[in-house]
Protein backbone atom coordinates (compact mmCIF):
# COMPACT_ATOMS: atom_id res chain seq x y z
CA UNK A 1 0.00 0.00 0.00
CA UNK A 2 0.94 3.59 -0.30
CA UNK A 3 1.89 5.46 3.08
CA UNK A 4 -0.84 7.84 3.72
CA UNK A 5 0.33 11.73 3.44
CA UNK A 6 -1.03 15.30 4.61
CA UNK A 7 -2.91 16.31 1.68
CA UNK A 8 -5.46 18.97 0.49
CA UNK A 9 -8.48 18.42 -1.72
CA UNK A 10 -11.52 19.21 -3.06
CA UNK A 11 -14.68 16.73 -2.10
CA UNK A 12 -17.26 14.96 -4.10
CA UNK A 13 -20.78 14.73 -1.98
CA UNK A 14 -23.40 12.08 -1.62
CA UNK A 15 -25.47 13.23 0.69
CA UNK A 16 -27.09 9.69 0.43
CA UNK A 17 -27.58 7.44 3.79
CA UNK A 18 -27.70 3.62 3.85
CA UNK A 19 -25.06 3.23 0.72
CA UNK A 20 -24.87 -0.35 0.88
CA UNK A 21 -22.06 -2.27 -0.63
CA UNK A 22 -24.17 -3.57 -3.78
CA UNK A 23 -24.51 0.49 -4.66
CA UNK A 24 -20.49 0.85 -4.15
CA UNK A 25 -19.98 -2.33 -6.46
CA UNK A 26 -22.35 -4.38 -7.38
CA UNK A 27 -22.00 -8.35 -7.11
CA UNK A 28 -21.31 -9.07 -10.81
CA UNK A 29 -18.40 -7.13 -11.08
CA UNK A 30 -16.84 -9.45 -8.08
CA UNK A 31 -15.15 -11.88 -10.08
CA UNK A 32 -11.89 -10.86 -10.49
CA UNK A 33 -9.38 -11.64 -7.53
CA UNK A 34 -7.26 -8.65 -8.13
CA UNK A 35 -7.16 -5.15 -7.17
CA UNK A 36 -7.21 -4.03 -10.51
CA UNK A 37 -10.41 -2.21 -13.08
CA UNK A 38 -12.85 -2.37 -9.48
CA UNK A 39 -12.52 2.14 -9.75
CA UNK A 40 -14.15 2.06 -12.94
CA UNK A 41 -17.39 0.23 -12.01
CA UNK A 42 -17.57 2.50 -8.66
CA UNK A 43 -21.24 3.27 -8.33
CA UNK A 44 -21.66 1.66 -11.27
CA UNK A 45 -25.90 1.28 -11.32
CA UNK A 46 -26.22 4.77 -10.45
CA UNK A 47 -22.99 5.99 -12.68
CA UNK A 48 -24.21 4.69 -16.38
CA UNK A 49 -27.78 3.23 -17.40
CA UNK A 50 -28.74 -0.51 -19.02
CA UNK A 51 -27.25 1.15 -22.18
CA UNK A 52 -23.87 1.99 -20.75
CA UNK A 53 -24.42 5.95 -21.18
CA UNK A 54 -23.63 8.27 -18.03
CA UNK A 55 -26.54 9.64 -16.13
CA UNK A 56 -26.21 13.16 -16.26
CA UNK A 57 -27.34 13.88 -13.00
CA UNK A 58 -25.12 11.27 -10.37
CA UNK A 59 -22.66 13.36 -8.97
CA UNK A 60 -19.54 11.25 -9.94
CA UNK A 61 -20.48 12.52 -13.47
CA UNK A 62 -20.76 16.24 -12.68
CA UNK A 63 -17.34 18.00 -14.07
CA UNK A 64 -18.02 20.19 -10.78
CA UNK A 65 -16.98 17.82 -8.52
CA UNK A 66 -14.01 15.95 -8.08
CA UNK A 67 -11.39 14.87 -5.70
CA UNK A 68 -9.70 12.39 -3.51
CA UNK A 69 -12.27 12.48 -0.56
CA UNK A 70 -15.95 11.33 -0.51
CA UNK A 71 -18.41 12.67 1.88
CA UNK A 72 -21.39 10.59 1.98
CA UNK A 73 -24.38 10.04 4.18
CA UNK A 74 -25.01 7.87 7.58
CA UNK A 75 -24.37 4.72 7.34
CA UNK A 76 -22.10 4.16 4.64
CA UNK A 77 -20.77 0.75 3.37
CA UNK A 78 -23.64 -1.08 5.03
CA UNK A 79 -24.77 -4.87 3.65
CA UNK A 80 -22.30 -7.37 2.44
CA UNK A 81 -18.73 -8.00 4.34
CA UNK A 82 -17.15 -7.28 0.01
CA UNK A 83 -13.93 -6.03 0.92
CA UNK A 84 -14.41 -4.89 -3.31
CA UNK A 85 -16.30 -2.27 -2.19
CA UNK A 86 -12.74 -0.51 -0.32
CA UNK A 87 -11.08 -1.28 -3.40
CA UNK A 88 -13.38 0.16 -6.09
CA UNK A 89 -13.44 3.32 -3.73
CA UNK A 90 -9.79 3.43 -3.64
CA UNK A 91 -9.40 2.37 -7.13
CA UNK A 92 -11.46 5.63 -7.94
CA UNK A 93 -8.83 7.57 -6.65
CA UNK A 94 -10.75 8.54 -3.33
CA UNK A 95 -8.51 7.69 -0.15
CA UNK A 96 -11.07 9.34 2.44
CA UNK A 97 -14.53 8.99 3.09
CA UNK A 98 -16.05 10.81 5.79
CA UNK A 99 -19.48 9.87 7.19
CA UNK A 100 -21.66 10.41 9.97
CA UNK A 101 -21.97 6.65 10.62
CA UNK A 102 -20.08 3.48 9.12
CA UNK A 103 -20.95 -0.06 9.28
CA UNK A 104 -17.97 -2.03 10.85
CA UNK A 105 -16.82 -4.82 8.48
CA UNK A 106 -16.80 -1.55 5.36
CA UNK A 107 -14.19 0.56 7.86
CA UNK A 108 -12.19 -2.24 8.80
CA UNK A 109 -11.89 -3.00 5.16
CA UNK A 110 -11.22 0.38 4.21
CA UNK A 111 -8.40 0.55 6.48
CA UNK A 112 -6.98 -2.87 5.79
CA UNK A 113 -7.02 -1.55 2.07
CA UNK A 114 -4.91 2.43 2.44
CA UNK A 115 -8.76 4.06 2.64
CA UNK A 116 -9.08 6.04 5.57
CA UNK A 117 -12.69 6.43 7.11
CA UNK A 118 -13.57 9.06 9.02
CA UNK A 119 -16.25 9.26 11.71
CA UNK A 120 -18.00 12.66 12.25
CA UNK A 121 -20.86 14.03 14.02
CA UNK A 122 -24.42 14.47 12.11
CA UNK A 123 -24.02 18.74 12.87
CA UNK A 124 -20.62 18.28 11.30
CA UNK A 125 -20.98 16.44 8.61
CA UNK A 126 -24.06 18.90 7.75
CA UNK A 127 -21.10 21.33 7.94
CA UNK A 128 -19.04 19.76 5.27
CA UNK A 129 -22.43 19.50 2.89
CA UNK A 130 -23.08 23.08 3.13
CA UNK A 131 -19.56 23.75 2.55
CA UNK A 132 -19.46 21.77 -0.54
CA UNK A 133 -22.79 23.12 -1.53
CA UNK A 134 -21.47 27.05 -1.13
CA UNK A 135 -18.50 26.41 -3.41
CA UNK A 136 -17.82 23.30 -5.26
CA UNK A 137 -14.33 23.63 -5.63
CA UNK A 138 -14.01 24.04 -1.59
CA UNK A 139 -10.61 22.42 -0.11
CA UNK A 140 -10.08 20.09 2.79
CA UNK A 141 -7.14 19.34 4.51
CA UNK A 142 -6.65 15.81 5.79
CA UNK A 143 -3.93 15.41 8.87
CA UNK A 144 -3.52 11.72 9.76
CA UNK A 145 -0.64 12.28 11.78
CA UNK A 146 -2.91 14.61 14.09
CA UNK A 147 -5.88 13.14 13.32
CA UNK A 148 -7.60 16.32 11.96
CA UNK A 149 -9.89 17.34 9.40
CA UNK A 150 -9.93 20.83 8.18
CA UNK A 151 -12.70 22.72 6.38
CA UNK A 152 -10.12 25.85 4.61
CA UNK A 153 -12.56 28.13 3.65
CA UNK A 154 -13.09 28.47 7.76
CA UNK A 155 -10.73 27.08 9.28
CA UNK A 156 -13.12 24.84 10.80
CA UNK A 157 -10.85 21.76 12.68
CA UNK A 158 -12.41 18.26 13.12
CA UNK A 159 -10.94 16.17 15.08
CA UNK A 160 -11.25 12.15 14.75
CA UNK A 161 -10.47 8.81 15.96
CA UNK A 162 -8.74 5.86 14.54
CA UNK A 163 -7.24 2.61 15.81
CA UNK A 164 -3.34 3.16 16.60
CA UNK A 165 -2.27 0.58 15.02
CA UNK A 166 -4.15 0.89 11.65
CA UNK A 167 -2.91 4.30 11.90
CA UNK A 168 0.91 3.31 12.16
CA UNK A 169 -0.18 1.10 9.16
CA UNK A 170 -1.90 3.56 7.35
CA UNK A 171 1.18 6.06 7.33
CA UNK A 172 3.55 3.64 6.88
CA UNK A 173 2.01 2.33 3.97
CA UNK A 174 1.97 -1.15 5.37
CA UNK A 175 -0.54 -4.49 5.61
CA UNK A 176 -0.68 -6.73 8.54
CA UNK A 177 1.93 -8.56 6.89
CA UNK A 178 4.35 -5.83 6.75
CA UNK A 179 3.78 -4.41 9.83
CA UNK A 180 4.87 -7.91 11.37
CA UNK A 181 7.91 -8.24 8.31
CA UNK A 182 8.71 -4.47 10.37
CA UNK A 183 8.64 -6.40 13.48
CA UNK A 184 11.30 -9.27 12.50
CA UNK A 185 14.25 -8.45 14.54
CA UNK A 186 12.50 -7.39 17.87
CA UNK A 187 10.43 -11.00 17.16
CA UNK A 188 13.64 -12.92 16.80
CA UNK A 189 15.28 -11.45 19.76
CA UNK A 190 12.55 -11.99 21.53
CA UNK A 191 12.37 -15.68 20.75
CA UNK A 192 16.15 -16.13 21.13
CA UNK A 193 15.24 -15.35 25.01
CA UNK A 194 12.70 -17.76 25.80
CA UNK A 195 13.31 -20.50 28.03
CA UNK A 196 12.53 -23.80 26.24
CA UNK A 197 11.31 -26.33 28.73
Amino acid sequence: MEAFTRFKSTAIPLPIENVDTDQIIPARFLKAITKEGFGDNLFRDWRYNRNNNEVPGFVLNNPKYGGKILVAGKNFGCGSSREHAAWAIDGYGIKVVISSFFADIFKGNALNNGLLPIQVSEDQLDMIFKAIEEDHQAQFEIDLEAQQFTICDNGTQIKFDIDNYKKECLLKGYDDIDYLLDLKEEIVAFENQRTIH
